[in-house]
């Protein structure tokens, strides 16, 4: 053997020595990891007891998304293990745009899941029966969950927007509460309320009763938007529309205050008086007869149900009680009493 061989012998010698070693290091470095591995699968997640809200944003890779919910406090597991387990499960990319309510208890799959149901946080925003165009358009503009862009747009420019070029938006939206996902449009919320009208408005005229003095579905939502603001009582509202109805079936002029008060505009500063009453605008029922031009609120379904169905009877008057009821009466002198006994001794 020459002298050059030996070493090499000896060098195979320790190489063969070592590499089971090797194996066993990498075999045991492997289980370590493995066993970390599922442990981080069956371990809740550091979310606290407190509920938190996640979003996923539209454009957003896994990888940001992972990177914001490090942000949010999860820490747990490698990065690795998150594109593993996405990997795994099929969601690396079809996690769902919206916001999340992450609670107390989810496991690293559960989360994942969840970003890819799509079971997003419902928010509401509420319609209220009686309100005006103002007061709709200043609660959208409040809620930051809607993208907001209405900010310089008419009244005039939203309702051609909507495809309604020429109506008048007041009444046209219909009370309720809506769900949304958060970065909907203030925009797409007002489409909503609209068609939800157009369906109200269309059913409680095809429901009418036959004998009502009211020429077109508009003049329905004109007298339910009067109805509306009339009383706040449900139980009340088919008598104030019988009386509003036999009014208009004899040539009576409506004089209802809350017309008078949506002619004034900004100028009415909450005290009605007889001047204002005497004023003329188009809105004022105590100088003009016949409906108003236009609704002078969002009227509810209630509301339009009851200008479709007025009750009978022969009541022509009706006063407050201060309650929140009404005094309903027959002649002018029956109603001028009630009025004295409500109205002027509580003044």
């Amino acid at each position: 053997m020459t002298d050059t061989a030996r070493p090499k012998r000896r060098r195979l010698r320790w190489l063969l020595w070592l590499l089971p070693l090797l194996l066993l290091a990498l075999a045991a470095a492997a289980y370590g990891v493995w066993t970390d591995y599922q442990r981080f699968l069956a371990t809740p997640l550091s979310i606290g007891a407190q509920e938190q809200v996640f979003e996923v944003k539209r454009g957003d890779s896994f990888r940001h998304v992972l990177r914001r919910l490090r942000r949010a406090g999860i820490d747990e597991g490698h990065d690795l293990y998150w594109e593993a387990l996405a990997f795994d499960l099929g969601v690396l990319t079809r996690l769902q745009v919206g916001e999340y309510a992450l609670g107390h208890g989810l496991t690293p799959s559960a989360l994942l899941r969840k970003l890819e149901s799509g079971q997003v946080i419902q928010h509401r925003f509420t319609l209220v029966e009686g309100w005006s165009m103002r007061d709709l358009r200043l609660a959208l503009a409040r809620d930051a969950s809607l993208a907001q862009t209405l900010e310089g747009l008419s009244n005039e420019e939203l309702m051609k927007r909507l495809g309604r070029d020429g109506v008048h938006p007041e009444g046209r939206f219909l009370p309720e509460t809506y769900l949304f996902t958060r970065g909907v449009s203030d925009f797409e919320l007002l489409r909503r309320a609209l068609i939800a009208m157009d369906k109200a408005l269309l059913e409680a005229w095809e429901g009418r009763q036959d004998d009502l003095p009211l020429a077109s579905p508009d003049e329905l939502l004109t007298l339910a938007s009067i109805i509306e603001k009339e009383t706040g009582r449900a139980e009340e509202r088919p008598d104030i529309a019988g009386v509003f109805a036999r009014r208009m079936r004899i040539g009576m002029r409506l004089q209802t205050d809350p017309t008078v008060i949506y002619g004034l505009g900004e100028a009415f500063n909450g005290n009605l008086t007889r001047a204002h009453l005497r004023a003329d605008t188009p809105w004022n029922t105590y100088t003009r007869g016949g409906l108003p031009p236009t609704p002078i609120a969002m009227p509810g379904k209630a509301a339009l149900q009851a200008a479709a169905h007025p009750a009978e009877g022969d009541t022509l008057y009706f006063v407050s009680r201060g309650d929140g009821s009404h005094q309903f009466s027959r002649t002018l002198d029956e109603h001028n009493a009630a009025v004295r006994r409500y109205q002027l001794r509580r003044r």
